[in-house]
């Protein structure tokens, strides 16, 4: 039996506008959930519960294990997950489901709920508007100042504005704004900056669509949203009954992992199906240890999976998982195109998403050639360069006539992912 400290609702917990947070702690493990939306982990609630029950001056007593309570254990792993509390009689259900339950009970409480929910939408994109504006002035300040001497400063004046992004609750351009810096200083000197004006274009470009999203098409006022840092729910995504959903045996060709500025590791599967591309973004925070989505290369798995909306749809989640990965040393099924078709893809994916960034490419019968420092891969009809990061780990490739593979192209360089080669499987 669980302990409760006092004050806790147990099971069911009276409805109000503003629905307390839900916090759980595990002895086992120091495991801990909370309900609350901080980007801190652990949050201060956890913390506090965990202090008021190492300190021993709060009364702790037993208590029916709640639902939600349950439906937390049974979904994480560690110790907690396999003591009986963990494995309730009845089925599971989320906390959305719990709440639309509670909601029930009050006439009045779905219509406050919901009046809520507009009113904090309404606050945000007051917030959002606001934090657009001093990015249009930032953006004239930077322009006025010349762009030429903007890389050498960037570290400074990115952080003070992303900052005030993230308050003004456009996350997703702050943390553009706060990893420019970095993608500036990987580049040699002399490219920096014509890049300092691609990106500041860029973040121009994109204020200026979420401002007129009211006369985008669906699918492109989603990506908007999503890129400012509106987020779409796991479980609103799956509850979508317009969402595509594709079923089939799916390869993964790619998996990449980087920290971002907000010490959340962002891991990046990329999985080939029978006629398209998708990609599962997971955020953990560091603090875990997590590096890998736990799928490695070459792994194959049916399932299926539900998109998120976007003009050029590759973001997914697997809605349900038919079998498990099993690693499988057959070729990778490749589209009979050349890079050029390859690249002709990704053309026409930035008329619709002119905000496009990475783009999976497949091709065979490319060439990897080098030229001084630098490494093209070359088609019939077009070179791209591959990403000066892979100058050694690429050299094998060199040897070969023709290589067939894939690669994730962002408009600037290609970072090759897999090849298929006379020798065999070749990845990075």
């Amino acid at each position: 039996m669980p302990r409760i400290a006092p004050g806790s609702s147990g099971g069911s917990a009276r409805v109000r506008e503003r629905p307390p947070y839900r916090i759980s702690v595990t002895e086992a493990d120091a495991g801990y959930k909370c309900s609350c939306p901080s980007r801190k982990f652990p949050c201060k609630h956890s913390l506090a519960l965990m202090w008021m029950r190492v300190e021993g001056k709060v009364d702790f007593q037993e208590r029916p294990v709640p639902d939600w309570v349950n439906d937390w254990l049974v979904r994480r792993r560690g110790p907690s997950a396999a003591s009986p509390a963990a494995t309730p009689e009845k089925p599971k259900a989320s906390i959305s489901a719990i709440e639309e339950i509670e909601a029930e009970a009050d006439p009045k409480a779905e219509a406050r709920a919901a009046a809520a929910r507009e009113r904090n939408r309404l606050e945000r994109e007051t917030s959002i508007t606001n934090g657009l504006d001093e990015l249009d002035i930032w953006l004239a300040d930077q322009t006025d100042a010349g762009l030429a001497a903007f890389p050498a400063k960037a570290s400074a004046v990115c952080r003070v504005m992303a900052q005030r992004l993230f308050d003004a609750k456009a996350a997703g351009l702050a943390l553009r704004m706060d990893t420019m810096p970095s993608r500036l200083f990987a580049l040699p000197d002399a490219e920096r900056p014509m890049a300092a004006i691609r990106e500041l274009g860029m973040l121009h470009l994109l204020a200026e669509a979420y401002r007129r999203q009211n006369d985008l098409s669906e699918p492109m006022r989603h990506d908007i949203r999503q890129l400012v840092g509106w987020n779409v729910t796991r479980e609103a995504l799956l509850e979508d009954k317009q969402a595509l959903r594709v079923s089939g045996t799916w390869r993964v060709w790619a998996v990449r992992s980087e920290v971002q500025p907000d010490k959340l590791r962002r891991i990046e599967t990329w999985l080939q199906g029978d006629d398209r591309q998708a990609v599962l973004i997971e955020y953990v925070p560091v603090s875990t240890g997590a590096s890998s989505s736990g799928y490695s290369l070459g792994d194959a798995f049916e399932a299926e999976l539900v998109f998120y909306p976007a003009s050029v749809a590759l973001r997914a989640l697997i809605a349900n998982q038919l079998t498990g990965a099993e690693p499988s040393d057959a070729p990778l099924a490749l589209p009979e195109q050349n890079l050029a078709a390859a690249y002709g893809l990704y053309e026409d994916g930035l008329i619709e998403k002119p905000w496009l960034q990475e783009y999976p490419m497949m091709f065979r019968g490319a060439r990897l050639r080098r030229s001084g420092d630098a490494f093209y891969l070359h088609g019939d009809e077009i070179s791209l360069p591959v990403a000066r990061s892979q100058s050694t780990v690429s050299w094998p490739l060199l040897q070969f006539e023709t290589i067939d593979g894939a690669a994730l192209w962002d408009g600037s360089e290609l970072t090759l992912c897999w090849s298929e080669t006379a020798l065999g499987r070749w990845t990075a």
